[in-house]
């Protein structure tokens, strides 16, 4: 009989915690899962984002919806929520870094990474159900193409890898991926609302694969559970206490034991828990490292938008992402789509503004485009078929900059602050993303007969730069006072606890960073020894040795 209710508790339900999941039950562990978020059947998801009760993540507010929105001093965060996490409202987009991430000199010297790191790229390729070259092609891409042509980068244009099942457009086919052990799946229809979530079951969410044959597994999938404390026992392994997500006070408070904990529960979930278990001495032995290297994938969102709908033009029919081009080594430019009816991220764009000077100069330039040109502003930023009239371009680099995370003290409440960290200061714009913008417009016009101009966002008026790949803070590292998690993702001075999501993630890999998650999960979770045998994975060194 087991000391411990269960063998591993995964605390998140994303790419991280879902390979943990499905990984550690083949290997013999009773797994329980605890997931803030809701789960979510096909027919659960939002029609649109203006369903902002099924869209929006705020629980205080009664919405339970996929997609959450954080915001620190120096970036606003746009993240998942529900069982599969980010899967559930990412842009199914799963690309490999180039050798760049694998090189940095932050882990560079642990392993061979980018060799050892390939057979588990494979398995999550395999695993997602990735089509390498998006099938489609429609006015966004030939605009984007374009685009790259007249930024004399066109030979760095390509189709976007993406986890979606084509199949034949509305049919539902038994499973096509897992030899009919997994759900039975339906082919995509181009609707373009892959980020509102999937209506049709044609995107390759965690549900769809790692969660379901988890799942048949035996693993424990508890929803609507928010981890609220994890604590080490004095006789070995941890305590976990839950309380049911929304509530007030400590109402609805269980715990439950395990010998190990697996934390996957995204940056920001992941460093808040680290951060408040180490001020209460909950964890004690966390390394001050934590909240160091902390990444924004160097990102902005811009795009482009015209005044009215062009003929035939079609912007919202596809799948979220469908290609990308690099305007220099280190800054990779994707498209990205709502479908039509889902305008709501429209309120978020703004006029285009200069970036690297004071504020004062960025609202003049914003009153004097309205002022100058009030009705053409009007029609640019009107929500009414937003999603319709342009092409929102997502910029990532793999640049070297970071913030530092802590926690502060704000109306009686722990809360995540952040600072200037290693590297370059994190950048408020990018003059790359700027470029880009003004030759997709450029490109919208000369394509279509309707006027359009770039577009940037209120967020970035304001010197604050908006990502949806937030990263890092407890870095895997050969020593604790370099990152929080040791080559086998074990946090130092507690291995029995292992962070095994974007938290772990080193560097900035200048793409969209499910598929590396994903594989740097396979990887950790192929060192773990089955259960009952002896573990293959090196001693931690005692503290302060």
């Amino acid at each position: 009989m087991s000391a411990f209710d269960e063998d591993v508790v995964v605390i998140g339900s994303g790419f991280g915690g879902s390979v943990a999941a499905l990984r550690l039950a083949e290997k013999g562990y009773r797994v329980r899962i605890y997931e803030a978020g809701r789960r979510f059947e096909d027919t659960d998801f939002a029609t649109t984002n203006w369903n902002l009760r099924r869209y929006l993540w705020a629980p205080a507010l009664g919405c339970f919806g996929v997609q959450r929105i954080h915001r620190l001093p120096h970036v606003m965060i746009l993240a998942g929520a529900g069982v599969g996490g980010g899967s559930l409202n990412y842009a199914n987009t799963l690309y490999q870094p180039g050798a760049a991430f694998f090189e940095d000199p932050q882990w560079a010297g642990i392993a061979p990474w980018q060799q050892e790191l390939e057979p588990h790229y494979a398995t999550a390729r395999r695993m997602l159900g990735v089509v390498e070259h998006y099938p489609h092609t429609g006015p966004v891409e030939r605009i984007m193409a374009g685009a790259a042509e007249d930024l004399g980068v066109a030979d760095t244009f390509r189709r976007a890898p993406v986890g979606v099942y084509f199949g034949k457009p509305g049919e539902t086919a038994p499973d096509p991926f897992f030899g009919g052990e997994g759900p039975a799946r339906t082919g995509c229809t181009l609707c373009g609302n892959c980020m509102v979530g999937c209506r049709v079951g044609a995107k390759n969410t965690l549900m769809k694969n790692y969660l379901a044959l988890a799942e048949r597994r035996g693993v424990v999938v508890e929803a609507l559970r928010t981890v609220v404390e994890v604590r080490e026992r004095p006789a070995g392994g941890f305590a976990v206490t839950t309380r049911r997500s929304g509530a007030w006070g400590r109402r609805g408070r269980r715990t439950v034991t395990a010998e190990r904990v697996v934390l996957a529960a995204g940056t920001w979930g992941t460093q808040q828990l680290l951060h408040r278990m180490k001020a209460t001495g909950a964890l004690p032995r966390i390394p001050d490292t934590l909240g160091q290297l902390t990444r924004t994938n160097s990102e902005a969102l811009d795009g482009a938008v015209a005044t009215r709908v062009p003929e035939s033009a079609e912007f919202a029919r596809g799948v979220a992402i469908t290609t990308s081009f690099h305007v220099d080594d280190r800054t990779h430019i994707e498209n990205v789509r709502y479908g039509p009816g889902s305008n709501l991220m429209g309120m978020l764009a703004t006029v285009l503004v200069p970036g690297g000077v004071p504020l004062h100069r960025r609202l003049g330039a914003l009153c004097g485009a309205v002022l100058r040109h009030p009705i053409r502003q009007f029609r640019l930023g009107t929500l009414r078929r937003w999603s319709e009239r342009g092409i929102i371009a997502l910029v990532m680099q793999n640049a070297d900059n970071s913030l530092t995370l802590s926690l502060r003290r704000r109306f009686g409440r722990d809360v995540l602050t952040s600072a200037q960290g290693h590297g370059a200061p994190n950048p408020s714009h990018l003059p790359e993303a700027h470029r880009a913008a003004a030759a997709i417009a450029a490109r919208i016009t000369r394509e279509t007969g309707t006027p359009a101009a770039a577009r940037g966002s209120w967020p970035e008026v304001f010197g604050i730069p908006l990502t949806a790949h937030f990263l890092g803070g407890a870095v895997l590292s050969d020593s604790p006072d370099r990152g929080v998690v040791d080559p086998y993702h074990r946090v130092w001075g507690h291995p029995g606890l292992s962070v095994v999501d974007g938290a772990a993630v080193p560097a900035n890999p200048g793409v969209n960073p499910s598929l590396t998650i994903t594989a740097l999960a396979e990887r950790a979770m192929s060192y773990w020894p089955r259960q009952g045998e002896p573990d293959p994975r090196p001693a931690q060194a005692a503290p302060g040795r």
